[in-house]
């Protein structure tokens, strides 16, 4: 988590204040995506690495169309928790 908290914080992915820029969800989305490729990545479990593997590249081969839909749901098309959590469930279903 280290690793990937600098990723974070080294590409600035904080939330942004203006619409049309990553909020929250958006930022929860780029610590996932990095987590997961330092997991992947990681040298001491095997196991864990090749668990990981999978949804890092997943991850990291939708994070433009994520990030179209993470930000269109800051105009309405989203309007509760539940909303954006069973979003992101289906993104994990999808895997």
């Amino acid at each position: 988590m280290d690793e990937a908290n600098a990723l974070f914080l080294a590409n600035d992915k904080s939330p942004a204040r203006k619409v049309g820029q990553i909020d929250n969800r958006g930022s929860h989305f780029y610590l996932a995506l990095y987590w997961a490729q330092e997991l992947a990545k990681q040298t001491k479990d095997a196991e864990l690495a090749a668990r990981f593997a999978p949804l890092a590249e997943t991850l990291a081969a939708n994070e433009a169309k994520i990030n179209e839909e993470l930000i269109a749901a800051q105009v309405g098309s989203l309007r509760t928790s539940a909303d954006i959590i069973s979003l992101m469930m289906n993104w994990l279903l999808k895997l």
